[in-house]
């Protein structure tokens, strides 16, 4: 994998956690279709990837919206959560990512913004060691507006006291880096891992 970064003197680094630090999204679709397997609710793993960086509950809002249900969104978000819990020992990091990471770290400040729920993702970063290296971790219950809307890396920017035009951004999906340049912010595409869905161990295992 090799990242393409901007040429520019940074004064912070923000980071999307699923997809872009770990390699977690085969989980969070594993857990997506636990979660439903006893709705009729089909979701497709296409659209899964296309809505990488969308809040947990608004995902719920738009399969509702596909296949005519009316599931409540904080209960199934919270239920496909509490499963992607269980698997968080299988996660591997993204490897150049955390590379970048420990390099940087003591030398910027850094942050997490996430579309996903803290808690999860400070879970996330423990699993990789990794949760001491950012001086502010932001998750969805920290803005109003999700990506691709700027909320989640202004509010990053402005806890690490950083004008947003100094932050470099690295992100998996096309809806952060929409986000990033909104907020006025470099950025920097992290490519998918080349693992597939079918390696990733059983959750019930």
């Amino acid at each position: 994998m090799n990242l393409m970064l901007p040429e520019g003197d940074f004064e912070a680094y923000i980071f999307d956690c699923d997809g872009t630090l770990a390699d977690t999204m085969p989980l969070h679709y594993m857990a997506w279709c636990a979660a439903l397997k006893d709705d009729s609710c089909v979701f497709p793993e296409a659209l899964f990837y296309e809505l990488g960086g969308t809040p947990t509950e608004k995902i719920v809002e738009i399969l509702n919206e596909r296949c005519g249900t009316a599931l409540p969104p904080r209960e199934t978000a919270l239920k496909k959560e509490e499963i992607y819990i269980k698997m968080i020992p299988q996660i591997l990091p993204i490897e150049p990512v955390i590379e970048l990471v420990n390099q940087y770290h003591g030398s910027r400040p850094m942050a997490v913004a996430s579309g996903g729920y803290r808690r999860i993702v400070l879970q996330t970063l423990n699993a990789l060691g990794i949760a001491d290296k950012f001086d502010a971790i932001v998750g969805a219950e920290d803005y109003v507006h999700s990506k691709p809307a700027p909320d989640s890396f202004l509010e990053a920017a402005r806890r690490l006291g950083v004008p947003p035009e100094k932050c470099l951004v690295f992100e998996d999906a096309q809806i952060g880096i929409q986000a990033a340049k909104a907020a006025g912010m470099q950025w920097v595409l992290v490519p998918p891992p080349t693992r597939k869905i079918t390696e990733v161990i059983n959750p019930n295992a």
